[in-house]
């Protein structure tokens, strides 16, 4: 989003106009921020075969995953759904990776079914896998490397204590159920976390995969996750890509070479490819003065961004209908019957009731995320693309929040009428 002469726009398309058109609440993607966030990655690799597999669980819209599939772009799915979705959208099934934790092994086998790839993570289900296949299904092994990463505790899955993965403490009983069951396992995976700041991460993580390889002679691929770091306030400390890639590049390089020929290097960036896309747009209801603070509530809340309550997490907050007014303090408050806040003490240019905010850094587990609590509707997204604002998804309906309930007793008084036992 650009800044000129007191108008903010995307792609040249002023963002109140985005607003008036579609109205508030409403999520807004710019496709020129996912291309360019693409391409950056792409190109800070050098000499290795890479291939990016986009963790759908992030915005998993279908003109979203149509986007970033023109771009080149696989897919990184962990529900039978989203391997339903993405097949929806185009993409081949031999181009989605399936990695589920805590499921059936009905929905593994119905992922078999569909011919996508598939990444296990636990020995019973690993031993399950080769009874059921005999060999003639390949799969990947989701590695624990016991790697403590991330922003906070909630996306850290890399630790001993994770639920996710197999722990490389128990890689030789792994090998052990590999080779009694003829397992053919052509790839190797791993993630530590979200928001990882240092390439060293990545790299010690990546140190414990290539000792692991050694044990797998018919490795295609290393997948080593994603958690690459975004910003979300002006001179945010962000994941240096392009230092990675080089360190990276030249680490696997060196890895093919003792491995004996050359793999594939996998990544599954969510957040890194859509969160600074995009932009939840809001309108200010009400302000309230009280002895504490200034509230501005606006017309949205925890039930379509939850990330500041669950995480912790920061988003910028911008004042779009009055750009260039004096700056005041507020907290900034939703509309749901509970403390949902989505800024304490934030700085912005003078707040009135109908100005547009934008709460930024909203393209990633954002809409995804979101639900009717309080019985409101989700809102509308919208894509800019080429200059011109498409609408994705339309607003929710009060005949959406009842489709699908059963209304037993439409026919039927809840209060029988009395039945008189009198002569």
């Amino acid at each position: 989003m650009e800044l000129n002469n007191s108008e903010y726009s995307i792609q040249g398309v002023p963002v109140t106009d985005i607003a008036n058109q579609f109205q508030t609440p409403v999520y807004v993607y710019d496709a020129d921020k996912i291309v360019s966030q693409i391409n950056l990655l792409r190109d800070s690799f050098n000499g290795v075969n890479l291939r990016i597999k986009y963790a759908m669980k992030s915005l998993s819209n279908l003109s979203i995953l149509k986007l970033i599939k023109e771009h080149g772009v696989d897919l990184d799915a962990v529900s039978i759904q989203e391997v339903q979705l993405g097949l929806k959208a185009g993409f081949p099934a031999e181009r989605i990776l399936f990695t589920p934790n805590s499921v059936s092994f009905e929905e593994i086998q119905e992922a078999v079914s569909l011919g996508v790839v598939i990444n296990i993570d636990n020995i019973a289900i690993l031993e399950q896998f080769g009874d059921t296949f005999q060999g003639t299904v390949p799969c990947a092994i989701r590695i624990n490397p016991h790697i403590t990463a991330g922003g906070n505790a909630k996306i850290q899955v890399g630790h001993i204590g994770s639920k996710f993965g197999v722990s490389i403490f128990q890689m030789s009983h792994v090998k052990k159920v590999v080779e009694s069951h003829g397992i053919n396992v052509v790839g190797l995976h791993m993630h530590s976390g979200s928001d990882i700041l240092d390439s060293e991460v990545f790299l010690m993580a990546a140190n414990v995969m290539f000792d692991c390889a050694k044990d797998f002679p018919n490795l295609q691929f290393i997948d080593l996750g994603s958690g690459f770091k975004v910003a979300y306030k002006e001179d945010d400390i962000v994941t240096n890509i392009p230092e990675l890639g080089k360190k990276m590049s030249a680490a696997f390089q060196e890895f093919c070479k003792n491995y004996g020929r050359d793999l594939e290097l996998w990544f599954e960036p969510g957040k890194f490819l859509v969160s600074e896309s995009g932009h939840l747009l809001t309108t200010v209801n009400v302000i309230k003065h009280s002895p504490a603070a200034v509230f501005v509530g606006v017309n949205s809340g925890l039930n379509h961004l939850i990330r500041p309550m669950m995480y912790d997490a920061f988003h910028n907050i911008i004042n779009i209908s009055n750009s260039s007014a004096p700056k005041r303090v507020y907290d900034v408050v939703g509309y749901i019957c509970e403390t949902d806040t989505f800024g304490y003490d934030r700085k912005l240019n003078e707040v009135r009731v109908g100005d547009i905010l934008s709460l930024e850094n909203a393209g990633a587990y954002s809409y995804s995320m979101s639900s009717n609590y309080n019985s409101r509707f989700r809102p509308a997204e919208v894509l800019v693309f080429n200059g011109k604002p498409h609408l994705i998804r339309e607003r929710e309906t009060l005949e959406d929040l009842t489709r699908g309930q059963v209304d037993i007793f439409a026919n039927t008084p809840i209060l029988q009428e009395e039945v008189s036992t009198e002569d």
